[in-house]
């Protein structure tokens, strides 16, 4: 079998992602809609990072951000969506989404290869400013579809506003401001008995 070109591996890379939009998370799409997919919710963040970008805590590159934005979930094409709040799943997600990661972004030539996975190691991690915020956004982006949605996805799975706050702590990290929105959204779910306490 002759060597693919690189064009010929962006190409195939391109067309591997595309199986992204076939991943439903647990959240729903405003309006009360069906399930979204991991796509449209990478998108919706990555336009949320370009439009918030004002509140990160620090500068950040936001190319980079929404570079973040856009890959972080590819993985989940092998590694499958892990619910927020599935315990169970929770303890394979990173041998999965570590498998995934490999396969998946060997089919770009190498220089990107390397370049794609340094970018979603450096979200995982957790530590630059960039990833921090790019965090904010992941939490923030299903929080604001379940608000919208009266709580729905909350109340469907039995979720407390204990687990909620835990999953959303690390949002102050990448913006003081858009925390102080989530925690007025999750005060609102209690109230009106959307949340459990």
């Amino acid at each position: 079998m002759k060597e693919q070109s690189r064009l010929e591996q962006q190409l195939s890379f391109a067309l591997e992602i595309d199986k992204e939009k076939n991943i439903f998370r647990q959240t729903h799409l405003s309006g009360h809609g069906r399930n979204e997919n991991d796509a449209e919710h990478a998108w919706h963040m990555a336009v949320m990072a370009y439009l918030l970008r004002e509140y990160s805590n620090e500068e950040v590159d936001i190319a980079k951000v929404m570079l973040m934005c856009l890959i972080h979930d590819i993985v989940e094409i092998d590694a499958g969506d892990t619910y927020a709040y599935d315990a169970e799943g929770l303890k394979t997600q990173k041998a999965r989404e570590e498998a995934a990661k490999e396969r998946i972004f060997s089919l770009l030539p190498p220089d990107q290869k390397a370049e794609f996975t340094a970018l979603f190691d450096e979200f995982e991690a957790y530590e630059t400013a960039e990833a921090k915020f790019a965090h904010s956004l992941d939490n923030l982006q299903p929080l604001l579809l379940n608000n919208s949605n009266e709580g729905g996805d909350w109340k469907e799975h039995g979720v407390s506003s204990a687990t909620v706050y835990t999953r959303q702590s690390k949002t102050k990290l990448g913006s003081e401001k858009l925390y102080e929105v989530t925690d007025r959204i999750i005060q609102e779910n209690i109230r009106k008995g959307n949340l459990k306490e």
